[in-house]
């Protein structure tokens, strides 16, 4: 009974561990995702960033998400799995400076539509 009480006790505080080393590294990703809509959308507004502009690059940012869904498939990201990930966020962000500097704009008294 003993045994088997510090065996579950261990294997709980095994998992645990493991889990908690995980998600820091998560969270950050999807921070940096949420910081490059929020860019997207502050391009959007301010005019920056045109309607199809702002369509590819969201588009850019869902791949980006259900790949690292598919990543996370088996409950964890290798470190490489990270890499890869932060390599297209790195990708991501210089596609969206680049629209934000390309010099098409919306016209200033035209108002924003779409999404």
């Amino acid at each position: 009974m003993k045994t088997t009480v510090l065996i579950a006790t261990a294997l709980l505080a095994a998992t645990s561990a493991q889990a908690l080393a995980y998600t820091p590294r998560h969270a950050e990703i999807e921070a940096r995702l949420q910081r490059q809509l929020t860019e997207i959308e502050r391009g959007r507004d301010n005019g920056t960033i045109t309607w199809t502009e702002g369509i590819k690059l969201r588009a850019e940012q869902r791949r980006i998400a259900a790949y690292e869904a598919s990543l996370e498939a088996d409950g964890k990201l290798s470190v490489s799995d990270r890499r890869e990930l932060t390599a297209l966020q790195n990708s991501a962000h210089q596609d969206i400076e680049a629209k934000k500097n390309n010099g098409w704009s919306r016209l200033w008294w035209l108002p924003r539509f779409g999404r």
